[in-house]
Formats: structure tokens, sequence, C-alpha cells
């Protein structure tokens, strides 16, 4: 059974940095393409960042500059570090898995097979 479970939700300032955990267990996150989605309140989910499983990375014009994602394959974990935040990243935040990101990073949710629960992340003004 696949499990993703993100942690280190937040309730923070504007400018302050947060970072996100998801940790994948039934799947080896460096046999995946991993992803960030988010999703606003009365918004649909949106793309936020990825990895390719041979590395390659991509973000949203939004959040690039600002947000980084790693994965540590010895933890199973994947991160996503968020700097400079903004009230408009207020959203929860998914962590999803792609088995076909070899090379390139998908922004398609459909393509992601595996979701985890999501993870509030809130920035005050």
């Amino acid at each position: 059974q696949v499990q993703l479970v993100e942690s280190g939700a937040g309730l923070v300032q504007a400018g302050a940095s947060l970072r996100l955990s998801c940790a994948a267990s039934g799947i080896s996150v460096r046999h995946y393409a991993m992803g960030w989605f988010r999703q606003a309140p009365g918004k649909e989910r949106e793309f936020v960042a990825g990895a390719a499983v041979a590395g390659n990375t991509r973000y949203s014009d939004s959040v690039k500059g600002r947000f980084t994602i790693s994965r540590d394959s010895v933890k199973n974990t994947v991160y996503l570090q968020m700097n400079s935040l903004k009230p408009e990243d207020t959203a929860v935040y998914f962590c999803a898995a792609d088995d076909g990101g070899l090379m390139e990073v998908t922004t398609t949710e459909t393509e992601y097979e595996y979701w985890g629960q999501g993870t509030q992340v809130t920035v005050s003004s």
C-alpha cells in the first residue's frame, strides 16, 4: 500500500520560511517523479514544484526563486523549502508521485498516481 504523508504545516508571517516534508511508504521516491501542488480556498489545485527521476526540477512562475524541491532517498522523503512566503501562498499543499517522470516533470494532475492528504500553510500579512 502506497502512502504519502505530508507534514510541516504552519501559520507564519509574510517573509518567513517553512519546510514541508512528504514521507513515502510503499514506493521509493528516487524511482518516481515527485511533485508538490497546492489548493487555495475557492481555487483549483495548481502545480507548484516537481522533481523528475533524473533530477530535473520545475517550478511554477509564482514560486520560482523562492521555493526549492529536494528529495532524500535514504529517508524516502521529499521536501519543499519555502522562503519569502507571501499571503498568496496560503493553501493546502499536496505531495504527489508520478511513475512516468524519468526526465521531465509534468504539471498535469492526472499524471500523478499517488497523492498525500495535504497540509495547511497559512501566511499572514
